[in-house]
Order: C-alpha cells, then sequence, then structure tokens
C-alpha cells in the first residue's frame, strides 16, 4: 500500500474505468492521506479521520467500480451495502451496525485467504504424511516382537504390488545382522520413501485409500435467525454447531480425490483463528472502506406517516457509526473511527443538503461524476482491462469462435448504447450490456454447432442486428 502515489492510483483505475478524473484523484487522495497518518507521531495520528466521500452522478458511471477497485488494490476489507435496506431502531429491517459486522467478515475472509496461502506448503507436505500412512501403515509393517516381517504377511493396500514384495525381498536380504527392532524401523523408512518417490510421480493417483475425516456437524435447530437480533453479534448455529462437534469416520476414497480433501483439512488444522480475527479487526479498523449506495434514497423531504417514516431516524442511526463509535462483533469489539466511507446517490429527486447536518458535515468531499457520451461508451467496449469486447470474444473462443470487430461496428454499438440512454432511462455503461447481448444472442446459441470460425462483427451486421430496438414502439421488448 505504501508503495501507490496518488497517480500511480490513479494509472490503475484508469485500467478498469473510462474517465471520471475527478472522482478518481478524490478516493486516491483519501487512501494516500491513509498512508501520511501512518507516519505521523502517535497523539496526532489518533486525531486524524478519514474525509469521507460522497459521489453524485447517475447509475452505471462507476461509482461502485472505482471504490471495489481502489479496495482490491491495496487489499483493503470493503463492503457495498444498500442505504435503502437499513430501517430505524424499532422497525423491521437491518440494523445499520450490521454494516461493520459485514466488513469484519470480509477482512477476516481476506485475511484468512492470505494465511491459508503461507500455510500451504506446508500443509501439502502433511497430506503427503497421511496418505503414506494410509497406503502402508506403521503398525502393520512390523508384528509380534522377536518375528521378521515378511512380505507375504503384508496387509496393506500394496500386499499384491510386485514393488512392495521386491522392495521387503532387498531390504531382509541386505539387513546387516541389526537387530530385529532396527530392521524393521529400517526397511519401514526405506520402503516408505520408494512409495514417496512414486507418490510424487503420480504412480498412485487410482488408488483407492482409506482415511479419517472429522464429519462436519449441522445442527438441525433452526430456532433463531439473524433478523432483528444483530445487535447481539452471534450466530447462533454456530453455537450449536459447536456445542455438537463432529465426530470422525473412516471414508475410502481415490488418492487424487482424498488429496484435496486432506489438503483443506491440514490447513484449517495450521490457521489460527485468534491471530486471523486479531488481523482482521486491525485491517478493518484502519483499512476498511464501506460503500453506502442509494443514500440519496434516504435524503428525501419525508411525510409523517407511510414507508418513507423512518429516513431522518436512519440518518441518525448512520451518523455515530460514521461519527466513529465501537461496534460489537463475534470476533471482538471494532472501532470505526478511522474507516473510509464513500456514500454514493444520482440525487435526481433530492440532493445533498436533504441529508440531516450532522451526516452531511461528516461526509466533507463531494465529488460529481459525468454522465457518459458515446465517445466515453466507445471507450468502454475496448479499452479496460476488462472491457465487453474482450469478454465476449474469451467466452466464444471457448467454442472455437474467432471474433473480430471493425472499428466502425464498435462505433456503431456506442452510438445506439447512447441514443437508448437518450430515449429512455439512462443507465450509463449497463446500456452496452443489453446491446451486446442482443448483437451477440444469435452467434452465442449457434456457437457450439457452428463450421465457420471466424467472424468478423461489421458495422451493417450490428445496424441489421440492432434496428429493432431503436425503434420507440419496440423498445419495451429489448431493454431494461
Amino acid at each position: 500500500m505504501e508503495d501507490f502515489t496518488p497517480s500511480e492510483i490513479v494509472v490503475e483505475l484508469n485500467k478498469f474505468i473510462v474517465g471520471q478524473k475527478q472522482a478518481k484523484e478524490a478516493v486516491a487522495i483519501a487512501l494516500r492521506n491513509r498512508i501520511r497518518r501512518k507516519k505521523l507521531p502517535k497523539e496526532l495520528m489518533e486525531e486524524i479521520t478519514p474525509k469521507n466521500i460522497i459521489m453524485i452522478g447517475p447509475t452505471g458511471v462507476g461509482k461502485t467500480e472505482i471504490a471495489r477497485r481502489l479496495a482490491k488494490l491495496v487489499q483493503a476489507p470493503f463492503i457495498k451495502v444498500e442505504a435503502t435496506k437499513f430501517t430505524e431502531v424499532g422497525y423491521v429491517g437491518k440494523d445499520v451496525d450490521s454494516m461493520i459486522r459485514d466488513l469484519i467478515q470480509a477482512a477476516v475472509q481476506l485475511v484468512r485467504k492470505e494465511k491459508i496461502e503461507e500455510v500451504h506448503e506446508k500443509a501439502k507436505e502433511m497430506v503427503e504424511e497421511r496418505i503414506l500412512q494410509a497406503l502402508l501403515p506403521a503398525s502393520q509393517f512390523g508384528f509380534k516382537e522377536g518375528k521378521r516381517a515378511d512380505y507375504k504377511d503384508f496387509d496393506t493396500p500394496f500386499s499384491q504390488s510386485t514393488d512392495l514384495i521386491n522392495t521387503e525381498k532387498d531390504l531382509i536380504k541386505n539387513d546387516n545382522g541389526l537387530k530385529n527392532s532396527e530392521s524393521q524401523k529400517e526397511r519401514t523408512l526405506r520402503t516408505k520413501e520408494r512409495l514417496r518417490i512414486k507418490l510424487r510421480n503420480g504412480d498412485f493417483e487410482k488408488r483407492e485409500i482409506s482415511i479419517e475425516i472429522e464429519e462436519q456437524s449441522h445442527s438441525p435447530i433452526e430456532i433463531f435467525s439473524n433478523m432483528g437480533m444483530e445487535g447481539i453479534g452471534l450466530d447462533f448455529k454456530e453455537i450449536f454447531d459447536k456445542m455438537m462437534p463432529g465426530r470422525k469416520k473412516r471414508k475410502k476414497l481415490k488418492i487424487s480425490e482424498a488429496r484435496k480433501v486432506l489438503l483443506d483439512d491440514e490447513q484449517e488444522k495450521l490457521l489460527d483463528m485468534n491471530k486471523i480475527a486479531k488481523e482482521a479487526i486491525y485491517r478493518t479498523e484502519e483499512l476498511g472502506i464501506v460503500f453506502i449506495d442509494e443514500i440519496d434514497k434516504i435524503a428525501m423531504k419525508e411525510k409523517a406517516y407511510g414507508p418513507d417514516v423512518s429516513r431522518s431516524g436512519v440518518q441518525r442511526d448512520i451518523l455515530p457509526i460514521i461519527e466513529g463509535s465501537t461496534v460489537m462483533t463475534k470476533y471482538g469489539a471494532v472501532k470505526t473511527d478511522y474507516i473510509l466511507f464513500i456514500a454514493a446517490g444520482a440525487f435526481n429527486a433530492s440532493k445533498p443538503s436533504d441529508l440531516i447536518p450532522e451526516l452531511q458535515g461528516r461526509f466533507p468531499l463531494r465529488v460529481e461524476l459525468n454522465s457518459l457520451n458515446q465517445k466515453d461508451l466507445e471507450k468502454i467496449l475496448i479499452e479496460p482491462d476488462n472491457s465487453l469486447i474482450k469478454q465476449y470474444k474469451a467466452l466464444l473462443n471457448t467454442e472455437g469462435i474467432e471474433l473480430d470487430f471493425e472499428d466502425n461496428a464498435i462505433k456503431e454499438i456506442a452510438r445506439i448504447a447512447a441514443l437508448l440512454n437518450e430515449q429512455n432511462e439512462n443507465i450509463g455503461a449497463r446500456r452496452l450490456y443489453t446491446v451486446m447481448e442482443k448483437l451477440l444472442d444469435r452467434i452465442s446459441f449457434n456457437a457450439p454447432k457452428m463450421t465457420r470460425k471466424k467472424i468478423t462483427i461489421s458495422k451493417k451486421y450490428v445496424t441489421n442486428r440492432l434496428q429493432n430496438i431503436i425503434q420507440k414502439e419496440d423498445l419495451s421488448k429489448y431493454i431494461l
């Protein structure tokens, strides 16, 4: 994270989002200020809080994508919530504290994934040992004291294996007068190493072995639900599952399948959930990003009755979370003082000043995102690393179809999408999904049986396929 300058952050965001320079620069500065804050003396560092941002702009112009890509760039915990799903305390619906519990859950998953990668190699070694034990258990390699193990007596999955028989014969022949216990141990180790080599070479992948795995207990009790009990921060189902621990069960699996099962098991054993929880809380408090969408829907002037009665109540409940408070979660207490909050809304029927004054003051930065014109839509089709053109080419390439788009065809697609946005509800870049699906639906449908493997999309093809959807009387059949 400390390596990113604001300009470098904008460059990274440009790989996925077209335009919206002002919004990108605002979030880049907010992110860089976090780095700067960490370098200050502790007394001053505690006084500096994030400058929360309100993004104002129509749907489909990149508000959510900017926040999501920013979080991914620095591996920060991130969640997107809809302001309209929250209700004032006392009403049926989601409690605003749940956004912090969702954020800590995202942080736990993020840290857990990193820790799994760290222990992956060690877990693989442990899995190999468990498979070898299943192939040739030590308890079956020797017998009663004073009796030499004979290859005919071996009760293992490999008792009929020529390789194992020859291995044991060689070891008995080369026993240079060692005590029975020592030669037995030596034979065990040497045979185990030979099996290890063959196992790593993939010779035994289809061989069945018997392994012991722990069955996860799933409590049939569903008395409690999270609805209305989010303030407790507990998962009652998880509590019941812990009260009824999993039982161990022996199961026969092919080695190729057993390896996957055992790898998950060994990785879980190597994880320290207490350390993961502590790291997740730290990241949530210092790096967490909460994206509150549709905040304009709770900013509208409300009536004293009806379904909108709790809007200002929701704002009042959100206020202490953004100001800085402590939320109890099942992983521990989480302080919200330094979490970055990014709110967004179209503000068609309302304006930011309709928010309660205290909440407005907690979002000092306001950036307006521009509506997308034809030129912007053209760039969205081809420039981003995950552009729609690249996506459709890759999808159809799996069927052996090579798509080629002429420049004029791309311009025509953008023109039609822009026209539809003008004639109807402006849904921004999302309109391109509608247009591209309609354009390529026949090719996608017939792709598995097509003999013609290279298809060029020309302007004429685009016009022929899309001419119907630009007729106003037929729009209801095709547009979102």
